[in-house]
């Protein structure tokens, strides 16, 4: 089971789908309404008090959160957006097809956006900074907030692998402009599928609200307060909603679970020659996914992967800007990569391998093992779960500290 939320479903989830069907069941004759929306609405709600956002918008995916966040932003083409080398493909994919530019950024030791290179990425086309919080662990957002602050940007955090995180006290997703989560199968609640946005500013939900329900202002009403926009349907559907309510519900638990698990884990393993766990900007504010560990050489990460059955972050294509051959093509002026993009112009940016090296050299001697999500894509293929035993957890332990000795892993 990839996601945490998975080892938790229960009566809670089944409860909340057959009530579902059971109205949709007793409203089968209705002329007009049957009633879609109410679990929607109540996730919405539940979501923004538990977050403590003043908005929630329930949503079809993690990556359209992040396109009607940008909508609701209002940014567009001719803008800029810095995003970290280090991410998933939706946060990139998710700007370009709204008309935006990337400027990638450097991650630093955290694995998260370094603020200093941001800084001396911004021009007057920049608009907003997207912190992704990576493997479950916040970005520096105080330094961040203080160059965002400076220039006039918003910050649009990405929280798809981080529900539930926090940073100094705050929810993640509540210290920028807006924050937006993924509720797929490989995240910390899980609906299978779904997303949603948080967010303060009224005009901020009500273009994001707009654009992912055909134009309609909130809630479905035909005139309000705001611009209006044509949308589309990226709307997050009731079954989806009503295990999502559920899962939101038992949150804290799997946090207590997952952390409880990383530390055993962490303490088991100990203090290694040639490596060290990378930095946390706020150590109890990680959700504690997976325990990542940074070599002083990249040839000795490769050898301990090997010896795992693992991988190094480098070796992650959807997560690391190099792995996309579509982004790099579209860097060199090839927009077929980018349906509805304009065609020909100048390439604006280079996304080729190398970009970053500080990324790439990071990303070369990183090895995640999974405390919490296993996905073997991204890279924690090795390691435990919420519900590892004890010994089990030791096992992986001593499976880790021998491999770094170069010793056999039985």
């Amino acid at each position: 089971m990839p996601g945490p939320g998975y080892r938790f479903f229960g009566d809670e989830e089944r409860a909340n789908v057959m009530a579902v069907l059971d109205r949709w069941a007793e409203s089968r004759e209705a002329f007009d309404d049957p009633g879609e929306g109410e679990w929607v609405r109540r996730f919405e709600q539940a979501a923004a008090d538990r977050f403590g956002a003043a908005h929630c918008l329930g949503v079809n995916s993690g990556t359209s959160a992040l396109v009607a966040a940008l909508v609701g932003l209002g940014i567009g083409p001719g803008d800029e957006v810095i995003v970290p080398g280090y991410m998933f493909v939706a946060s990139i994919a998710a700007v370009l097809h709204c008309g935006a530019d990337v400027v990638l950024a450097e991650v630093d030791d955290s694995l998260t956006l370094d603020p200093a290179d941001v800084r001396a990425r911004i021009t007057p086309r920049t608009r907003a900074v997207m912190p992704v919080h990576m493997l479950g662990a916040p970005a520096d957002m105080t330094a961040l907030r203080a160059v965002a602050d400076e220039h006039g940007l918003h910050l649009l955090e990405d929280c798809a692998q981080s529900a539930g995180g926090s940073y100094r006290g705050r929810p993640l997703g509540t210290l920028g402009s807006a924050g937006t989560f993924s509720l797929n199968h490989y995240k910390m609640i899980t609906s299978l599928q779904g997303g949603f946005v948080l967010c303060d500013d009224p005009l901020v939900f009500q273009r994001a609200y707009s654009f992912h329900d055909q134009g309609w202002f909130p809630y479905r009403q035909d005139r309000g307060e705001g611009d209006p926009l044509l949308g589309m349907n990226l709307g997050l559907g009731e079954l989806n909603a009503a295990v999502a309510l559920a899962q939101l519900g038992k949150l804290d638990l799997i946090l207590d679970r997952i952390r409880g698990v990383k530390h055993r884990l962490v303490a088991a393993i100990g203090e290694l020659p040639g490596v060290r766990r990378r930095t946390l900007h706020d150590a109890e504010g990680e959700c504690g996914t997976v325990a990542v560990y940074v070599f002083e050489d990249a040839a000795h990460a490769l050898d301990v992967a090997r010896r795992l059955g693992t991988r190094v972050l480098l070796d992650s294509p959807t997560h690391y800007y190099g792995g996309l051959p579509a982004l790099a093509a579209f860097g060199r002026g090839d927009r077929s990569t980018v349906p509805f993009r304009a065609p020909g112009g100048r390439p604006s940016a280079s996304f080729e391998p190398g970009t970053l090296p500080r990324t790439d050299d990071v990303l070369g001697r990183s090895i995640a093992l999974a405390t919490g999500v296993s996905d073997d894509y991204l890279g924690p293929g090795f390691g435990v779960h919420a519900d590892s035993s004890a010994a089990e957890i030791d096992r992986a332990a001593d499976a880790f500290r021998r491999a770094v000795k170069g010793e056999a892993v039985s």
